[in-house]
């Protein structure tokens, strides 16, 4: 039974994290800044045709923004095509498509060329600044996201 108990702490833990900046912006909700910066693994990313891989599976480490682009019929959301920074006579790069809304690419000021860490975490990828580590989108393992949508309750 302590395991529920465990994703429902760590949801309410995520959802706090994420709504603190919103804390700090009046023009800001909540709610707002944890959907604008939480989505799905399964809704989120995408290999690419030239990735070797048909899973969702990233690797954790750096990567190199090479494209932003609007997706077309879905308003508001951006593919990050995103490229691993690969050491000197490494063959092959993996490459992935990260979906993400529109505010998330320019509160975090994403464009080509830039940097982005993917760390693992227990609850799925972490999307951060290379160079800063400030985190700017979660990739929650489809089961944790699920746990975190509103549901109405009837009494």
């Amino acid at each position: 039974m302590a395991y529920p108990l465990h994703r429902a702490t760590l949801a309410a833990f995520v959802a706090a994290a994420l709504a603190a900046p919103a804390w700090a912006d009046s023009t800001s909700s909540a709610s707002s800044a944890a959907s604008q910066s939480v989505g799905s693994i399964s809704g989120s990313i995408e290999h690419s045709s030239n990735s070797s891989s048909g899973d969702r599976n990233v690797a954790e480490g750096e990567y190199r923004i090479i494209e932003v682009a609007e997706v077309a019929g879905q308003p508001g959301t951006q593919r990050l095509t995103l490229q691993a920074v690969q050491p000197a006579g490494a063959a092959g790069a993996d490459e992935f498509f990260l979906y993400v809304p529109q505010p998330v690419v320019e509160q975090g000021k994403l464009a080509p060329g830039g940097l982005v860490m993917a760390r693992h975490k227990p609850y799925g990828l972490e999307f951060a600044h290379a160079k800063t580590l400030k985190g700017f989108f979660m990739a929650l393992k489809d089961e944790w996201y699920r746990e975190l949508q509103t549901r109405p309750v009837s009494l």
